[in-house]
């Protein structure tokens, strides 16, 4: 019999999750896979259990909240044997949404128990390993406003965002990579494993879980019109062809600025220092994920991925699950 172990954080996003270990027995059970599960008790919590996991060899860990979970679990998995499985039920879900991991419950552990496995990038700032985006500039100050709001989900962040847009200004920043410093004055300086944050925002749509590289998307300001293209870009998937947007790939560089402040790692707010250097792990992250093609297509994508949500909406209206 395969081990698999299911953490749960208990206070991510809005969903009811009290059936959910009863469901992933249901589902893993006829693949041979016993059932392990335990809910998270703070921050940290879910990265130790992981751990524990990978020193008694279990062949599978299943993160079920939001991308801060699974970064945890994630970490604990990095260059090791067991695979990463994701039910996601956070605000965001940037890593399930770009691999194409549905929000349903059952949907995500059915994709789990099919057994398809690829092996991922990942990346890490100062150290501190991220697998879906790391930024410093709007995005960071907007992760650390959401972070301190009672309420959850996609309209408290958006809430968020907006308040934080109407005073923003941009900051000077030196991007250091391959031997050249690049200076820029932006609103955002965006380093991507995967090609959106989470929500449908698409930051990097060309990025790739497993190319070896990071994707980088420098944001600089611009008139309101420019400014409320690059919001329609962002979401369609064309964000990298707008005239306010600087992209290159990277397997490492330093972002140095004037002062310290806010950045945001999967999501999480934290606080580093004026350099910071980012690079990337390549192979390091067994996930299982559906079969097919896992490349993003701009507008079929986030179509695709608004439908599905408008799906789900409605399946969890009616269900309440």
């Amino acid at each position: 019999m395969k081990r698999a172990l299911l953490i749960i954080n208990p206070i991510s996003g809005t969903r009811d999750k009290q059936h959910l270990a009863a469901q992933t027995r249901m589902a893993l059970g006829p693949v041979g896979y016993t059932l392990d599960w335990a809910e998270t008790a703070g921050a940290g919590h879910a990265y130790a259990m992981a751990l524990s996991a990978t020193a008694e060899h279990f062949d599978l860990v299943i993160a079920a909240g939001g991308d801060g979970t699974v970064n945890e679990v994630a970490q604990a998995l990095c260059n090791t044997s067991t695979v990463l499985g994701i039910v996601p039920c956070g605000s965001g879900n940037g890593l399930a949404r770009t691999l194409n991991i549905p929000q349903d419950f059952r949907r995500a552990l059915d994709i789990i128990a099919r057994g398809n496995v690829i092996t991922a990038d990942h990346g890490q700032a100062n150290k501190l390993p991220f697998f879906c985006t790391f930024g410093v500039g709007f995005d960071a100050v907007v992760s650390e406003r959401f972070a301190n709001e009672k309420r959850r989900g996609r309209l408290s962040y958006i809430r968020s965002a907006f308040a934080e847009y109407i005073n923003y200004a941009p900051k000077p920043y030196a991007i250091a990579v391959n031997g050249t410093v690049l200076t820029e004055e932006a609103f955002l300086i965006a380093v991507c494993n995967t090609s959106q944050y989470g929500n449908n925002a698409y930051i990097a749509p060309r990025a790739s879980v497993s190319d070896g590289l990071l994707d980088v998307t420098v944001v600089h300001t611009g008139n309101p019109f420019n400014q409320a293209l690059a919001g329609v870009s962002l979401l369609t998937g064309h964000i990298d062809r707008n005239t306010l947007i600087d992209t290159f790939r990277i397997s490492a560089a330093t972002i140095t600025r004037l002062e310290p402040g806010p950045a945001q790692l999967d999501g999480e707010p934290l606080h580093l220092g004026r350099s910071i250097h980012v690079e990337c792990c390549p192979a390091s992250l067994h996930i299982a994920v559906p079969e097919g093609d896992l490349r993003f297509r701009p507008i079929v994508s986030p179509l695709r991925s608004f439908i599905n949500d408008i799906r789900y909406d409605l399946l969890h209206l009616i269900t309440g699950q």
